[in-house]
């Protein structure tokens, strides 16, 4: 048998793209530091343990943290807290993350700490390479974290570095102390100060929505090409697609081409009127901002993966206090992007309740075939009014909530693991009334006889593939079910980007082959 030798990436403090994070997650490359920023990594911490040998107090090293920043720590007490820092903050709860995300924290960790500027030891930044490169994935439970260093979070990193804790390793969880024994590592003693970079990022955060984001963006293409099939099997003119393209902002114009080219070869012709809903003729300028909301959000993590969110942080030799822990313009973003999932959400259940009023193209009520006695799609639209309440319930700004703790020390917060996990919650909502809305689509381009190519055509094969033409009435619980897991694999999405790209778009979120 051949064995497949894995590529190496390199980290080199430069911001990671999606494509990088896709790439790590999944585990198809082994990581590397480079060697410059290696050596960036052991002159800060020559400088820090200058720092720290003078005498002077410095917050998490040879200190207390949070309400007890004034505890001063004695040489002999150094060891023991250290060790026991990460242990304290191993108070996570809950279903764990997926090792994709987990995978791509610990090389966003790494990352940062390349920048030099955190202060840790060499020999933590290839701790964390080596349980990347044995792939020993921290079992690490996403309840615990405000949004501001994912402190709960990371710590069950951390408690793994010293041997503690839980782990998947070759696909089973096991106590870290068998994974390390049967991958040869050794546990590692975290001097000051490594500790407290350990635990004191958000690099979680920062990799769930990345992959949350991907995700995100596969299911935003899924929906466009449904949305697709449904403007033309209602006949929808292609007028506003083409002014889209020829006037519309940047991200209007690449969907309104999109839709236009497509719509051309779907073998199915407009039909002649005055003016379509707004739903059918505001689809580019719905989903180009759609997509310019997550690109903002996306460029916002980018930065994050290679900027310090450290505290303290050293600086041209000084270890000065910082407040880089706050990702609150990831949050932000996020936000914004849950926002757009709310708006295309809409767009959908507009064109489904379109679609089972009937008329539009000669189209009938409900979607019945003529002549039979049966009750149609009709029911099924309380469905999709349902799916899309749950999606607005999920996407509210939650940011600002008001916080203080620690005997106000800490007054702020970002919320940024709670706002991803709504956002991925959301997101999965969207792809179901996707999969509701192609089932629509599929059952009017049938009554109306059409033999659809391109997108439109694909949309309505997989639709087919799962769901027979609705002739009476029917279960249709299994049909949803299988439409909706078909629509979500990476089989369908990459056939539909191979089918019809949208080259931007799917390269920034490593849609497309990645690097």
């Amino acid at each position: 048998m051949m064995i497949r030798t894995k590529a190496c990436l390199s980290l080199s403090a430069e911001p990671l793209s999606f494509a990088a994070l896709k790439l790590i997650g999944s585990g198809e490359v082994l990581v590397a530091p480079d060697e410059d920023c290696m050596k960036l990594v052991r002159a800060s911490r020559c400088d820090f343990e200058r720092v720290i040998s003078s005498g002077v107090f410095i917050y998490g090293a040879n200190t207390g943290v949070g309400a007890m920043k004034e505890m001063i720590l004695g040489a002999e007490d150094l060891a023991a807290f250290n060790d026991g820092l990460v242990k304290a903050h191993h108070f996570g709860i809950g279903e764990p993350f997926s090792s994709e995300v987990i995978r791509s924290a610990i090389a966003i960790r790494v990352n940062t700490a390349l920048t030099g500027q955190t202060g840790c030891t060499a020999e933590l930044v290839t701790a964390l390479i080596a349980l990347l490169n044995a792939d020993i994935v921290p079992y690490v439970r996403r309840t615990g974290s405000i949004g501001c260093a994912d402190i709960g979070l990371m710590g069950q990193i951390g408690t793994v570095l010293t041997g503690m804790g839980e782990v998947f390793y070759q696909g089973k969880r096991v106590p870290t102390e068998t994974a390390f024994r049967l991958a040869g590592l050794t546990t590692l003693r975290l001097a000051p100060k490594d500790s407290l970079s350990s635990i004191s990022s958000n690099a979680i955060a920062y990799s769930g929505a990345a992959h949350g984001l991907i995700n995100a963006a596969r299911t935003l293409r899924v929906l466009l090409a449904v949305g697709l099939a449904s403007a033309c099997a209602m006949g929808a003119s292609r007028d506003p697609l083409e002014v889209a393209a020829r006037i519309g902002t940047p991200s209007e114009a690449a969907v309104g081409s999109w839709l236009f080219e497509q719509a051309q070869i779907s073998n199915i012709q407009p039909v002649t009127r005055l003016h379509d809903p707004l739903s059918l003729r505001m689809m580019p300028q719905i989903f180009g901002a759609v997509i310019d909301v997550f690109s903002n959000a996306g460029r916002a993590v980018k930065l994050a993966t290679g900027s310090s969110d450290d505290n303290p942080v050293v600086l041209d030799g000084r270890v000065l206090s910082s407040g880089g822990s706050l990702p609150l313009s990831v949050s932000l973003g996020m936000q914004s992007a849950s926002q757009g999932i709310a708006h295309a959400a809409r767009n959908c259940l507009n064109r489904c309740v379109l679609m089972a009023n009937g008329k539009i193209r000669g189209l009938p009520v409900n979607l019945r075939p003529n002549n039979n006695v049966t009750t149609g799609y009709g029911p099924i639209v309380k469905l999709a009014a349902d799916l899309f309440s749950r999606i607005v319930s999920k996407v509210q700004p939650i940011s600002a909530q008001l916080l203080v703790m620690a005997d106000g020390m800490e007054d702020e917060a970002a919320f940024l693991p709670l706002i991803i996990e709504r956002f991925d919650s959301a997101v999965e909502t969207l792809l179901q009334l996707a999969a509701l809305e192609a089932l629509f689509a599929a059952q009017a381009m049938d009554l109306m006889e059409d033999k659809p190519g391109g997108v439109a055509g694909f949309v309505h094969d997989s639709v087919r593939a799962h769901s027979d033409f609705y002739g009476e009435d029917r279960p249709l619980s299994g049909d949803m079910d299988a439409i909706f897991n078909d629509f979500r694999s990476e089989r369908f999405s990459d056939s539909l980007v191979r089918l019809a790209p949208m080259v931007g778009f799917d390269t920034q979120f490593a849609l497309s082959n990645p690097i």
